[in-house]
């Protein structure tokens, strides 16, 4: 997206909620198996799935990374000023958690990306458990 392009607003009644999702990717594995079989038995390919599921793939998710997480009192969040530190739950050097639509999906290590910075993978949650959190 250009920096003169304004993102685009997606309301309520476009997001697909995660019973949704999961029903979908429930719904296309079970499909997928059943045609994508070897090419001596004829049938769909995987060429012909991913056309099956290409409509999913411009949905739009939010992809967050956590650096760590605290509890602080009302007292301390009203005290707080320029300079003022809060520390995190997490140790320094501990992978960051990369969540999308607020589920975990991995974990990672900042690195920097030009003058930006990003998330290396380090470890993915498994496709099985990814689809469990939908539920």
């Amino acid at each position: 997206m250009d920096s003169n392009e304004t993102p685009e607003v997606v309301t309520g009644a476009d997001t697909l909620q995660p019973e949704e999702t999961a029903e979908l990717l429930e719904e296309s594995s079970t499909h997928a198996s059943e045609k994508v079989v070897d090419a001596a038995g004829g049938g769909e390919d995987e060429e012909g799935y991913n056309r099956n599921l290409e409509f999913l793939f411009d949905v739009p998710l939010q992809v967050s990374v956590e650096l760590g997480r605290a509890r602080i009192l009302l007292r301390d969040l009203l005290q707080m000023g320029e300079g003022y530190v809060v520390e995190l739950d997490k140790f320094s050097g501990a992978p960051l958690d990369l969540y999308v639509n607020s589920r975990l999906i991995a974990r990672g290590e900042a690195v920097k990306v030009g003058d930006k910075f990003g998330i290396k993978l380090t470890e993915v949650v498994s496709q099985s458990d990814r689809i469990a959190q939908l539920g």
